[in-house]
């Protein structure tokens, strides 16, 4: 629609806020894909430098209370461990949505290895950072069991979509996820 006036064109609160929920024919499947890959990447990245490198930095000596090479964070222990669950639930969220994303892609043995290692990594390096003062093992592994939730919450997905699909006899198509 041309405007013929020279009048400032018309704000609307509502179809402002419209446009940016309805997304209809706006982005194509492929470009939904790239955009979910670098935001997942970049995901991936920071939380795996924030796991290496943990905030406030690791000791540098040792001394009495502490030993070279732990976190200086793990000094207040429950802030370090909400930090280290919800950065390890951060990275395996955006580690499991590149492997989704790329399954069946060329090279996707290469991402599947590359993100396998880097998951590794960052446990080896969680596990050298934590002082074993501070974190005992119980609660080191309830940590790493936190990378496998978004697994499991998207197997439990699956299998309710299922049941859902047979219990309306193959006819009703939800949307879960």
């Amino acid at each position: 629609m041309e405007r013929t006036d020279n009048s400032p064109p018309k704000f609307s609160l509502r179809e402002f806020f419209k446009s940016l929920i309805d997304h209809k024919g706006k982005n194509k499947p492929e470009e939904v894909r790239n955009y979910l890959l670098v935001v997942a990447t970049l995901i991936a990245a920071v939380t795996f430098q924030a796991g290496v490198n943990p905030p406030g930095g690791v000791w540098q000596e040792n001394s009495h209370d502490h030993k070279a090479g732990r976190a200086i964070y793990a000094s207040d222990v429950m802030a370090f461990y909400v930090f280290l669950t919800c950065n390890t639930l951060a990275l395996s969220s955006s580690i499991f949505l590149i492997i989704n994303l790329t399954w069946g892609f060329p090279f996707f043995l290469e991402v599947l290895v590359a993100t396998v290692s880097m998951l590794m990594t960052y446990g080896a390096s969680i596990f050298a950072i934590t002082p074993t003062e501070t974190m005992p093992s119980v609660q080191f592994r309830y940590v790493l069991a936190i990378a496998a939730v978004p697994i499991i919450v998207r197997v439990v997905i699956q299998i309710c979509k299922y049941v859902l699909w047979k219990w309306s006899g193959g006819k009703c198509k939800f949307y879960i996820g």
